[in-house]
């Protein structure tokens, strides 16, 4: 095993690879934050709070009239530190694992894809465990104010009323519903993007490597959302429950959420989730690629 920075793509472990992989990372979870917010917010109030907007354009537009423009971005300071660190600990994971486990170079397309798509799994569940905390203080946020209440906590403060009344656990309120989620949702995500940039690498040579970051990334985005929306559903509003445990409310309200509201509720919200992640992981997986190109050039 090797512990130096020198630039060995074959190391078990470079301390180099990984600064690039983290670095990289935090870079494209900014531009993926605030691409992407005011989708989110838009998704998050139709899963939690149904009976209030009958579609996404007057979720936003009401929003927007009752609480400002700015409120489509509510939530974006813990949403930018959880994705920071979820995306530093994805792609560090990410990367790391496949150093570990390289695969046979002979083996198939189909194989190499499958793997990817393992490892992504595993990707997923790790970060899960970091991304919890940001995306509980995110939810609670994101549906302070909808339908027009008044006196609406900041994110400091839905983050100040978690300590004090729940401590620690409190931050990791859905937990169960997170892995859930995030599992298949990294599967999807890291295995499509392998996937879509093969095919157009193969199939389309002449398009430069930036649109083909842009276009595999928020494809990628795009199919891992519509595979996972059905657990996403049942976690937002476990998450946006001030009384939710961190593990053993995800299946019961998912059977809730079937019994109420049928199959199509569990895909509530997919047309704006779908929406933000085709631009947001675009910007993400660009910016990614673009940074760690950059640091390669500059032989960082």
């Amino acid at each position: 095993m090797e512990m130096e920075g020198a630039d060995d793509k074959s190391a078990v472990f470079s301390l180099r690879q990984s600064f690039r992989e983290v670095m990289s990372a935090s870079a494209g979870s900014i531009a993926c934050c605030y691409a992407g917010q005011p989708f989110d917010t838009v998704k998050v109030r139709l899963q939690a709070a149904p009976e209030l907007y009958s579609n996404p354009l007057v979720a936003a537009v009401a929003t927007a009239r009752q609480e400002g423009v700015t409120a489509l971005w509510k939530g974006a300071v813990p949403t930018a530190m959880g994705m920071i660190a979820e995306n530093a600990v994805a792609f560090g994971v990410r990367g790391q694992l496949k150093r570990m486990f390289p695969g046979a170079e002979d083996s198939g397309f189909a194989s190499s894809i499958a793997r990817e798509f393992m490892l992504g799994y595993f990707t997923g569940c790790c970060a899960s465990l970091v991304l919890c905390p940001s995306e509980v203080v995110k939810a609670l946020t994101q549906l302070e104010g909808s339908g027009g209440k008044k006196d609406a906590l900041s994110s400091w403060q839905v983050t100040q009323r978690i300590w004090q009344t729940r401590g620690l656990p409190g931050f990791f309120a859905g937990l169960e519903a997170q892995i859930m989620r995030d599992g298949p949702f990294y599967a999807f995500f890291f295995g499509s993007y392998e996937l879509f940039g093969h095919l157009m690498k193969t199939y389309t040579p002449a398009v430069p490597d930036e649109a083909r970051f842009f276009l595999a990334g928020g494809l990628a985005g795009m199919a891992g959302w519509a595979a996972v929306m059905p657990a996403d559903v049942p976690k937002s509003i476990v998450q946006t429950n001030w009384n939710s445990r961190v593990a053993g409310d995800f299946w019961p309200t998912l059977s809730m959420v079937y019994r109420e509201r049928g199959i199509s509720g569990l895909y509530s919200g997919l047309r704006p989730a779908l929406l933000r992640a085709f631009p947001a992981n675009a910007a993400l997986f660009l910016t990614e690629e673009l940074v760690k190109k950059a640091f390669e050039g500059a032989g960082i």
